[in-house]
């Protein structure tokens, strides 16, 4: 191959092949690079578009971002129906095949650690949200207040409502929390989301990841379903399964790759 290497994850030789349409950056189809007994899963990237001083630039470009993001994510998602992937982090890039060999080497025991650490299992995220208003039929809308003592009246009794509200979504979600850590091998609290980043409705009062093996997944999802319609204003999401980015931060990250290796 030709130009730079782009890692999307190592793992362990996989013998079911990966999706025929899969494509990776740039469109083309990952490949393979096996070393030492590991395999890192790679794509040729222009070294126009990847190299250090071009990637500073366009780590600043939100659709170029966007697009990247998706494929590498494309990219693992197809691994973790096959294999168990350590994902590393976006816009890890090499000089060439020589450069992640040597990556390889340098972290072999680390990666094996990992890998037998992870092996047969899934990350699951589950989020809680109380909504911002408690809900109230359309029949008991409030009638405009007769004075300003009647308004501030109103006024306190929707906040105590409220408040009413975010403390039971609060107990509820630190139940849920306890049920799934019971269901899962390990589990990671995150900080609750931002509103006006995830662009989600309600208070985010419960942002968690759960390692859990593939074969209690089931049973895991039936939990979390079973728990949905437990308390009215109270929202709760379920997502993936994903490789283990939660419990591989030490690969993934929160920062780009970029550069790494050149």
């Amino acid at each position: 191959m030709t130009g730079l290497r782009y890692v999307y994850a190592v793992c362990r030789p996989f013998r079911a092949p990966l999706q025929v349409q899969l494509t990776g950056i740039g469109g083309a189809p990952p490949a393979v690079l096996q070393h030492h007994g590991l395999v890192a899963v790679v794509s040729t990237v222009p070294e126009g578009e990847f190299s250090e001083d071009a990637l500073r630039a366009r780590l600043e470009d939100i659709d170029w971002l966007a697009t990247t993001a998706r494929a590498h994510q494309g990219v693992i998602d197809a691994l973790t129906t096959v294999t168990t992937p350590l994902p590393l982090r976006l816009a890890t890039v090499f000089r060439d095949d020589s450069g992640v060999r040597s990556m390889i080497e340098a972290r072999e025991d680390d990666f094996r650690r990992a890998l037998d650490r992870l092996e047969g299992r899934v990350e699951w995220g589950v989020k809680v949200y109380v909504e911002s208003e408690p809900a109230r039929p359309a029949a008991a809308a409030p009638a405009r207040a007769a004075s300003g003592r009647d308004y501030l009246r109103r006024r306190r009794e929707s906040t105590h409502a409220q408040d009413e509200l975010w403390q039971r979504a609060e107990t509820f979600a630190q139940s849920l929390h306890e049920r799934l850590s019971g269901r899962a091998e390990a589990c990671r609290l995150h900080p609750p989301q931002n509103a006006a980043l995830s662009r989600a409705t309600g208070r985010n009062v419960l942002n968690a990841a759960y390692l859990v093996r593939r074969a209690d997944s089931e049973e895991f999802v039936e939990t979390v379903d079973r728990t949905k319609d437990e308390a009215p204003g109270i929202r709760v999401e379920l997502t993936g399964p994903w490789a283990a980015y939660s419990f591989t931060q030490e690969f993934a990250g929160n920062a780009t790759g970029a550069g790494e290796g050149l």
